[in-house]
């Protein structure tokens, strides 16, 4: 059992607290979680303190206790992307103020911890541009959601968000374009 509708078929079963389908939906689901994950991780720079087996454990353990129907497996995945977006931020934002450490001057020689820094920056910096973006356009900030943390291909974000795909590649590139340009902007100002 591997194709779409049976992983959806399983994890509305295990919504509604069929314990079995749980077990077998895990296996079909937690490698596909975890293509995600290092989807994510590729896409950032070497030396970050959560590594993708975390963020998928971390993710999936939220996903379990979700009540929602699902739509289908693209639908249950979007949702993921949305979860491993938060705790990335959430994790970015906690080694921030940790960082902070109140009013003790702290210096370092590890020369990984200046990476880690730059990458819950980067981090935190595309979590406050999609935010932005959702105010004025919320369909191109959930089509960048679903890319960049989600690593849904065109077609799985064209079926999520039901649009066609069309839409969303022109979407997607009229987005990310408006996401260059606002981060330029950002790390301008930072300088």
């Amino acid at each position: 059992m591997s194709n779409a509708a049976d992983v959806t078929q399983l994890l509305n079963r295990w919504v509604d607290g069929d314990e079995a389908a749980l077990e077998r939906v895990t296996p079909l689901v937690y490698g596909e979680l975890r293509r995600i994950a290092r989807g994510v991780f590729a896409r950032e720079r070497n030396g970050h303190t959560l590594q993708p087996t975390a963020l998928v454990h971390e993710a999936y353990a939220k996903l379990i206790h979700v009540d929602a129907t699902w739509q289908d497996r693209a639908h249950f995945y979007a949702l993921a992307a949305r979860m491993m977006r938060r705790l990335l931020v959430n994790h970015a934002k906690a080694l921030k103020a940790e960082k902070r450490g109140g009013d003790s001057l702290k210096v370092t020689l590890d020369e990984d911890a200046v990476g880690r820094d730059a990458i819950n920056e980067d981090i935190l910096a595309l979590d406050a541009a999609l935010a932005e973006l959702a105010t004025f356009d919320s369909r191109k900030a959930e089509v960048l959601e679903a890319h960049y943390f989600g690593g849904l291909t065109q077609l799985e974000t064209a079926a999520v968000l039901d649009i066609s795909e069309s839409t969303v590649r022109r979407e997607e590139r009229v987005a990310k374009a408006w996401l260059r340009k606002r981060l330029s902007e950002g790390s301008e100002g930072a300088a």
